[in-house]
């Protein structure tokens, strides 16, 4: 069965609706294939967990028999949040017959106690475990002895892995590590967002994890490419995407990957001819929608920041934001205050810092924010 919209927004389907992304593909697969770790970078809503679908289903085609898992911990808040998820992903899926899957998971699995249920489709048990804070370390051992103990080759994707940094336990870092490099039949990919971040936790001297995997940072699809791929699936229903309108739209979101898929979401379910005024109307329907979202979202924001915030929004990209050019320019505070503001919106991830400079990092709430009086 067919996606009746092929500009998927969400999940993967299959390599007839994933865009591109060939070169990187082969580099994850023979990494892995080779059984060499990946430390992907890339800002949210890039691609990059698409793409780790799509390189599981490239590793699924090439080996049939091995098992491909993927977590996202972002919303994860500490050790006892990791391991519960970690344990939800993985126990129960190494064995094809349930009932090998629940004796090898009740034979590793002793801090705590495995609740199981079963999916009705293909009847493979789903542990889940309720375990006291001061059993979290032992119970990740396990689920790590677990995955030692399988005959069968896994890939397990971790996204937004820079998330233990802020976990309040010490030594998170060092504690996986010393189970990762003793699991020869697991490889990893570490995913994540915030680039300063994962740099220093592979890329530094002081950090467990430094040089322990390839690393790969992905940036935007070639916008060529990019055209071909979207025109091809309106061609297939006999209307034309012109080539200068889909380039407006990837300039105008610097060719940032799940915008441009939600504007042409939108172009293909429309019936009118495809130009630029359809492309604004797309946009602002877009943004119309998310207005209740952001306008509570920056209810909890000092005026000074939000100021600061469509500053930023109306200049685009802003390399210096204590220039005084800048701040007189937008009648923005004293730069102290400016400073306070910029290193609490980068926090909250509401502004992204580029090489280029500070951009709001949500470009719908750009768009919003620039038309927007405060």
């Amino acid at each position: 069965m067919k996606p009746n919209n092929p500009f998927l927004i969400s999940g993967y389907y299959s390599p007839d609706y994933f865009c591109d992304r060939e070169k990187e593909t082969q580099t994850i697969t023979e990494a892995l294939y080779n059984g060499r770790n990946i430390t992907l970078i890339a800002p949210r809503r890039m691609g990059k967990t698409g793409l780790i679908r799509h390189v599981f289903h490239r590793l699924r085609e090439q080996q049939p028999d091995i098992v491909t898992l993927y977590m996202d911990i972002y919303s994860t808040q500490n050790l006892g949040d990791f391991v519960r998820l970690f344990a939800n992903t993985v126990l129960g899926q190494l064995d094809s017959a349930p009932q090998k899957a629940l004796s090898r998971v009740s034979q590793f699995i002793k801090s705590c106690r495995p609740v199981f249920t079963f999916d009705e489709l293909t009847g493979v048990p789903k542990a889940t475990i309720e375990m006291a804070p001061t059993a979290e370390e032992a119970t990740l051992k396990e689920i790590f002895d677990y995955l030692k103990s399988a005959d069968k080759r896994c890939y397990i994707a971790i996204d937004e892995f820079q998330q233990i940094t802020y976990y309040p336990e010490k030594g998170i870092e060092a504690l996986l590590r010393s189970y990762i490099q003793f699991i020869p039949n697991v490889n990893f990919i570490f995913a994540g967002s915030k680039l300063h971040i994962m740099q220093e936790m592979f890329l530094s001297a002081k950090k467990p994890f430094y040089q322990s995997t390839q690393t790969l940072s992905i940036d935007r699809i070639d916008r060529d490419a990019y055209y071909g791929f979207a025109a091809k699936f309106f061609a297939a229903r006999h209307r034309e995407l012109p080539q200068d309108v889909f380039c407006t739209v990837y300039d105008r979101f610097d060719g940032h990957t799940w915008y441009i898929q939600s504007i042409l979401n939108r172009l293909y379910g429309y019936s009118a001819a495809i130009d630029e005024k359809l492309v604004a109307y797309a946009v602002s329907e877009i943004v119309e929608e998310s207005t209740y979202a952001y306008e509570n979202l920056l209810a909890a924001y000092p005026a000074g920041s939000v100021r600061l915030l469509k500053a930023i929004a109306e200049e685009g990209c802003v390399k210096e934001v204590l220039s005084g050019d800048f701040i007189a320019g937008h009648k923005l505070k004293a730069a102290s205050s400016v400073n306070s503001a910029i290193k609490k919106l980068v926090d909250s991830e509401l502004v992204y810092r580029t090489a280029d400079g500070y951009i709001v990092y949500d470009r719908f709430m750009a768009e919003w924010l620039r038309n927007r009086g405060f």
